[in-house]
């Protein structure tokens, strides 16, 4: 069974950066896409960014477009997620998802997620 953990999140100030890690079991990075979402208070959850097994990325939510990439180290199992210059509408629950057919594209729905990891940019 697919298993995803998401760390490091936390506070943080505008312009401030953190990364945010999704350690995974139950599959390999090899054969699965995987992507970034995040759920701000009060809204619907959105795609920020996704990657395929090959390595391409898709931005998913245009507000993150230059400050935010994404990275996977296969051999460590580990999907990244590097955000710079944070902003206080960056502010919402992280989540990693995929599944077994899940393709990283705006119209993705992964059926497995992880836990979420906070982040909170305020001064």
């Amino acid at each position: 069974q697919m298993h995803l953990v998401e760390s490091g999140g936390g506070l943080v100030q505008p312009g401030g950066s953190l990364r945010l890690s999704c350690s995974v079991s139950g599959f390999t990075l090899d054969h699965t896409d995987i992507g970034w979402f995040r759920q701000a208070p009060g809204k619907e959850r959105e795609g920020v960014l996704c990657i395929t097994t090959t390595g391409s990325t898709t931005t998913l939510a245009n507000s993150v477009e230059g400050r935010f990439t994404v990275s996977v180290d296969k051999a460590k199992k580990m999907l990244y997620l590097q955000m710079n210059n944070l902003k206080p509408e960056d502010t919402g629950v992280y989540y990693c998802a995929t599944d077994p057919v899940y393709v990283c594209s705006t119209n993705g729905r992964p059926a497995f997620w992880g836990q979420g990891t906070q982040v909170t940019v305020s001064s």
